[in-house]
């Protein structure tokens, strides 16, 4: 188990410290930041960022916005010299998952590290586990038999939907080549499969399940739903299920 770790501090020395010492460590991994613009550049391929709220002006929260508008997942420790009321009540909606005063010892925060990434993965696998369920349940009643093409591709799709909004804009871009490396296919492929799918769907799902969920996005009885309709809704009903933020 090796945990990518970020540290966001505009401390050179600090960082530089800090790093140090948790590079010592064989479970964690360390890359440094000193600026918001630094820091993005890594966020992606962290487990965990250890951030002072004390950046240049702004960027502090800027930065929290920003990883929880596109990563909802990441695992967040907050560091600060000074803590106030104002502060813990600024950062909450950020959904930090932990906070620590400057300074510390470096060693207790080693120990932070791993307890709340253990933590995370063992909640993850829970999550993801639930997650395929719930996705391979919604398509069984919909009507989408398991041994045609395109339901794997909505599965997928749905999933990748569920875990990254972004990709609502990048159907045809973005998720179905996506999809079709994996299966080592082609966009067009997918696309056309996707469609049999739905209108095999169409035929065979459960009516009013397909009304409750399709009938305020379309004319139910006119037409079937887009292949981007028809995932982008199963996957918002799924956010909303499983209480997704």
């Amino acid at each position: 188990m090796t945990i990518k770790t970020l540290v966001v501090d505009a401390n050179v020395n600090y960082t530089r410290e800090v790093s140090k010492s948790l590079g010592c460590s064989s479970s964690i991994e360390v890359i440094s930041a000193s600026s918001k613009e630094e820091a993005l550049k890594y966020i992606k391929e962290s487990d965990v960022i250890v951030m002072n709220m004390l950046l240049n002006g702004m960027d502090s929260y800027q930065l929290l916005k920003e990883i929880r508008n596109k990563y909802h997942d990441k695992i967040i420790i907050a560091t600060s010299e000074f803590i106030s009321a104002d502060m813990m009540d600024s950062i909450s909606s950020y959904q930090i998952n932990y906070f620590i005063k400057k300074p510390f010892d470096v060693s207790i925060l080693e120990e932070i590290i791993i307890a709340l990434y253990t933590r995370h993965t063992a909640a993850t696998l829970e999550r993801e586990t639930e997650l395929k369920v719930e996705i391979t349940n919604l398509l069984h009643l919909l009507g989408i038999p398991s041994h045609i093409k395109g339901y794997n591709y909505i599965r997928d799709g749905v999933e990748m939907l569920y875990r990254d909004s972004s990709l609502v804009g990048s159907i045809t871009k973005e998720l179905y080549p996506s999809i079709a490396s994996s299966y080592q296919t082609t966009s067009s492929r997918v696309e056309r499969a996707i469609r049999h799918a739905i209108e095999v769907s169409w035929v065979r799902g459960d009516y009013n399940l397909m009304e409750e969920i399709f009938g305020n996005s379309i004319d139910f009885d006119r037409s079937k739903p887009t292949n981007s309709e028809f995932i982008v809704t199963l996957a918002d009903r799924l956010k909303l299920k499983l209480n997704y933020a």
